[in-house]
């Protein structure tokens, strides 16, 4: 009689479900499970278990999805966290739950049907600082874009590495010594490789306008490829293709060190009087550049690896630090487009600062004044 009436005590605290409905500002992967019951009215419930299954499937099986200990401390639990079990759009579920209690009984609810739709947002709130940046700036972008085509000077600040590759190729000139470029060791999906391409072409075209011996190793076979492109490209575009060397492009090998090696051998035996390196390094630059100094050439190098800027700095010239690599096309070639998204991105990055630094002086002001408008702002400014 005891154990009857625990479970009959049981079942009247049982929390059931009482609605599934769409997750609000998700992608469509979550849906939110509503629970009805008293959730702390005997001790003898310690856990419970929610199960799901598709709807429209035959031989879809029970799942269990959400594991709570008792009592809930929320009346409303996620469905869709577990990667294990995710929610997937547009499909129908259909859910039940298990209580289990101290005794070792499983209590099973009747099956609940009316689940909606898991859908996604096609906007979130929360992403409304996102969308006014984006807005800004490709509003910025544009407004600098039509500005460059119509033909204003843009100003872009001076850097040095760049400014300096037509000095270090007309060195090369003079000395009559050839020009190395290394275009780094990464694949042509990377950023930095791609943007080490871009530069090269403009070298190949100085330097076929000047009739410069050109040396540039690779260590992928794709990026040796275009490598060899973009140098007959630059011939060409200088009205000298009959100049160009298809040895002066060549694939050294895949490895390494042993790539290193095959430079540092070019660079003792062809002594170089100008060496770039622009693209995308790891443990090799520090051995690169320091056999480069021991030459006697000038260097120019570039990258966004952080970890390999400072070896860089150290042994050449000349550095573009991260984003620099990037810009150089656009420096190089003053092309309108290209010249517009650097001004563009550059007034972005102004306008950020101001609302950094506006933010900060207003979170200072209401710290000093205890304004809890004021601190909001600041806040916000600050997102």
């Amino acid at each position: 009689m005891i154990t009857v009436f625990m479970v009959c005590v049981a079942l009247l605290a049982v929390p059931e479900i009482v609605s599934v409905t769409n997750a609000p500002e998700d992608d469509g992967s979550l849906l939110l499970v509503e629970f009805e019951g008293a959730v702390d009215a005997s001790d003898n419930l310690i856990g419970l278990l929610v199960l799901r299954r598709e709807a429209e499937s035959e031989e879809a099986i029970w799942e269990t999805v959400i594991t709570e200990a008792l009592p809930l401390e929320s009346s409303e639990i996620m469905d869709g966290y577990d990667p294990d079990f995710p929610v997937f759009p547009m499909t129908l579920y259909q859910y039940r739950t298990i209580i289990l209690t101290a005794d070792g009984d499983s209590l099973y609810s009747d099956i609940f049907i009316g689940a909606e739709l898991a859908e996604g947002e096609w906007f979130s709130r929360s992403e409304i600082p996102t969308l006014i940046g984006c807005v800004l700036f490709l509003g910025l972008i544009f407004f600098y874009f039509n500005k460059a085509k119509r033909g204003a000077e843009l100003y872009l600040r001076p850097i040095a590495g760049i400014e300096a590759i037509d000095e270090a190729i007309g060195r090369a000139t003079e000395m009559g010594k050839p020009i190395l470029y290394v275009p780094g060791l990464s694949t042509i999906g990377d950023v930095a490789t791609i943007a080490s391409i871009t530069i090269l072409g403009r070298v190949a075209k100085k330097v076929a306008e000047y009739q410069t011996p050109l040396l540039v190793p690779n260590c992928d076979p794709i990026v040796f490829t275009v490598c060899e492109e973009t140098v007959r490209q630059g011939y060409l575009e200088a009205g000298r293709p009959d100049a160009y060397d298809g040895d002066s492009v060549f694939f050294l090998t895949q490895s390494q060190f042993a790539y290193v090696a095959g430079v540092n051998g070019i660079m003792m035996r062809e002594k170089p009087a100008t060496n770039f390196y622009l693209g995308m390094f790891w443990a090799e630059s520090l051995i690169l550049a320091e056999t480069g100094s021991l030459s006697g050439a000038i260097q120019i190098a570039g990258t966004d690896a952080v970890t390999q800027l400072p070896f860089f700095i150290t042994t050449c010239d000349y550095t573009l630090i991260g984003e620099e690599l990037y810009a150089a096309s656009a420096y190089l070639g003053r092309e309108p487009k290209q010249l517009g998204s650097i001004r563009g991105q550059d007034a972005c990055k102004a306008v950020i600062m101001g609302f950094i630094a506006l933010g900060v002086v207003l979170s200072i002001i209401a710290a000093i004044t205890g304004n809890d408008s004021v601190m909001f702002l600041g806040r916000l400014l600050n997102l």
